[in-house]
């Protein structure tokens, strides 16, 4: 587990753009089998999610006009069960963070592993989640 006063800051720049956390298994299953489309960012402390995944994202859902219905986020070594729980929904996949995910009617339709955010600009996570929203939003 990491430290809340680390970790605080790193979520609020999702939570201040209107994502909302998912913070125990329970919220994560009844977010992800509602209809639409659900947007998940699993956070984590490392370069790449702040240099890129989580800019990355807010750049996409910023400029989209279409949107997912629901934003979402749970962080990788601190809201652990909840992170667990997405992780049985993101299968076959290994567990990977960051991560981001999107979801339309429960299922998965999208994924970015933290293979394909590493060495990667914000402006590329951003291109890939466009081309997402624009197929299933």
């Amino acid at each position: 587990m990491y430290p809340a006063e680390l970790v605080m800051p790193m979520k609020a720049e999702l939570t201040d753009n209107g994502f909302e956390e998912m913070l125990t298994p329970e919220k994560v299953d009844d977010v992800l089998k509602q209809s639409g489309t659900t947007l998940v960012v699993i956070n984590s402390v490392c370069g790449c999610s702040a240099g890129t995944a989580r800019p990355g994202v807010l750049m996409a859902v910023t400029a989209s006009e279409k949107k997912p219905d629901r934003l979402t986020t749970s962080f990788a070594g601190f809201d652990s069960a909840a992170v667990q729980q997405i992780r049985t929904h993101l299968m076959p996949y290994p567990p990977s963070s960051p991560s981001i995910a999107l979801f339309k009617d429960g299922q998965l339709v999208h994924f970015i592993e933290r293979h394909m955010i590493e060495g990667r600009s914000a402006q590329m996570i951003a291109t890939n989640l466009l081309a997402a929203f624009d197929e299933y939003c």
